[in-house]
């Protein structure tokens, strides 16, 4: 199967803008001056009428400009009284009203109410506290403790799959590593690919016997999985990265390696060299993840 890619180069049009300043029209440019400058000339127009217009009020009228003052003046007392009323200051010529009748060594006392701050904070403390109580504890709409660790973990659960699905899309010949977890699902792999030329027990056929320790390209799990990724067109092999996801690739190697010293009946005589598997670590995980599988059996 080929694949055709179109390989001419792609052509962009860069269209300039047909405004704006710096182009390379003179014409346009100019244009754009005298627009800025018209502008800046009528808001300076605007502001001497403005201007103008109040001296004029100001001569004519001089009873509204008064009342507008007063208006400010009076507008100005009423965010300032707001403002004491909320912070629950009192001026100084009422504290003789708010005076407590009783003293001690020469001081006296002020009776000042609670600021209007202070009880909204309290009483609102109050109203959340009731509310709270009523969604988590009473009516259960929310969720406690307990049932929010229990969502974050499933939360937790999935996002752990995402990344683990994610991370195995990535994994090459250099990365794979041996997992006896892969090696189940990779059986199924194995066995719906590999079992026409290498038997349904990795006994051989067409291909290797893939149970003894002679190996034509290594035995390795990052040997196997370069094998698989890009086959062996000379001896029949056809590259399975194009059929394969590389998690797949990762784990139909992993099976592999679990095929290791099984010993099945009619086996193909030994071809290529007798290899010493290097990580005895991944040789035991493969005896005792094959040990489990034939106890599933």
């Amino acid at each position: 199967m080929s694949l055709l890619l179109d390989t001419a180069p792609a052509t962009v049009e860069v269209i300039q803008p047909s405004w704006g300043f710096g182009t390379d029209n003179l014409y346009t440019d100019i244009l754009i001056i005298v627009l800025i400058i018209v502008m800046l000339a009528l808001l300076a127009s605007a502001l001497m009428v403005n201007r103008a217009m109040k001296s004029i009020i100001k001569i004519t009228m001089p009873e509204l400009v008064k009342e507008e003052e007063l208006k400010k003046l009076a507008n100005r007392g009423w965010l300032k009284r707001s403002w004491n009323k909320i912070m629950g200051i009192r001026p100084i010529s009422e504290e003789k009203d708010i005076v407590i009748d009783h003293e001690y060594d020469g001081i006296r006392e002020l009776d000042n109410p609670i600021p209007i701050w202070f009880n909204f904070l309290f009483y609102g403390t109050i109203f959340f506290g009731v509310v709270y109580l009523f969604i988590y504890q009473v009516s259960g709409i929310g969720m406690n403790q307990d049932q929010e660790y229990a969502h974050e973990m499933v939360v937790a659960e999935k996002e752990r799959q995402a990344y683990l699905a994610a991370s195995a899309s990535n994994v090459d010949e250099n990365t794979v590593e041996f997992e006896p977890d892969m090696a189940v699902e990779g059986k199924a792999i194995f066995a719906a690919n590999c079992v026409a030329c290498h038997g349904g027990n990795g006994e051989g056929g067409i291909g290797p016997n893939l149970t003894d320790k002679f190996w034509l390209h290594g035995g390795e799990i990052k040997d196997l999985f370069k094998t698989i990724k890009y086959g062996v067109p000379d001896k029949g092999m056809v590259p399975w990265e194009q059929t394969l996801s590389p998690a797949q690739i990762a784990q139909v190697a992993s099976y592999i390696v679990t095929l290791r010293d099984t010993h099945p009946a009619n086996p193909k005589e030994p071809q290529g060299e007798e290899v010493t598997y290097g990580n005895a670590e991944d040789t035991a995980k493969a005896n005792d993840g094959a040990g489990k599988e034939k106890k599933a059996e």
